[in-house]
């Protein structure tokens, strides 16, 4: 009979999830320390990533707040080899750091722009310059980086969004073409519509409010339900895990039908 925790082999690794102190990003980080995982939540919201640190902890697991900008180049570094010197490797890197700013072309600013660019794209490519280097020593690892399903199609006033998120998910087959020698598997998880804090910003940039009707309106797909964080959680599991060694550069969706 199979060993399925055996066969998951997550047990006592090592990951960095960014952007982990809410939405997506906290239940990814909360799913994979159940799991065994020590987890490292980097973000720049200390109170709200502490108050995950100590659900963890008090659920049992083991996680390690650590303040980070991930659009700055130093403070990237500095993550990459604190958790590399202080846990001795980093078995998975989770890109998951994101802004949406919701505009047309017309209306957003160049900040704005810059902003949604920096924080969910460059990140992207900071993060994996500093963590690629301690994973290659260590004999390989796991980079999940997280898109959207608007990275597979267009959506309505988020051009900056579109873009940055389009940029996660053609530079995750290009890290996957050049990293997949050094035993290093980068894949891109693309959600829908899930219910965060995020997706609430989003419905106020647009002049809505985030009520039950405008949650049954984003369950408007196959699978007739809004998506929670634990359902991109497991997907971002599983490519990390050792039940997906052969699996690279792909984009797996996440979004209840949504784009089917």
């Amino acid at each position: 009979m199979l060993d399925l925790n055996e066969l998951c082999g997550m047990k006592g690794k090592t990951a960095i999830v960014t952007g982990a102190a809410s939405g997506i990003g906290a239940g990814i980080a909360r799913f994979f320390a159940s799991a065994g995982v020590s987890v490292v939540i980097a973000d720049i919201n200390g109170e709200l990533a502490r108050k995950v640190e100590h659900e963890i902890k008090e659920a049992g697991g083991k996680a390690e707040f650590v303040s980070c900008d991930v659009t700055k180049e130093a403070d990237c570094k500095a993550l990459a080899d604190g958790v590399a010197k202080r846990y001795s490797r980093i078995d998975v890197l989770v890109n998951c750091a994101g802004v949406a700013r919701r505009h047309t072309v017309e209306t957003l600013s160049e900040s704005d722009w810059d902003l949604a660019l920096d924080v969910t794209l460059k990140s992207v490519f900071l993060m994996s310059k500093h963590v690629v280097p301690h994973m290659k020593r260590s004999g390989g690892g796991k980079i999940v980086n997280i898109g959207s399903s608007w990275a597979l199609k267009g959506g309505d006033r988020a051009v900056s969004y579109c873009a940055a998120k389009g940029g996660v998910w053609n530079m995750t087959r290009a890290m996957a073409i050049d990293h997949g020698p050094d035993n290093i598997n980068v894949n891109c998880v693309c959600p829908g519509d899930i219910d965060t804090p995020m997706l609430k910003s989003e419905c106020e940039q647009l002049g809505g409010v985030y009520d039950e009707r405008y949650k049954k309106e984003c369950a408007r797909r196959p699978m007739a339900r809004l998506g929670e964080p634990r359902d991109v959680a497991m997907c971002v599991f599983f490519l990390c895990s050792g039940m997906a060694p052969w699996v690279t550069g792909s984009s797996l969706v996440v979004d209840g039908g949504g784009i089917a």
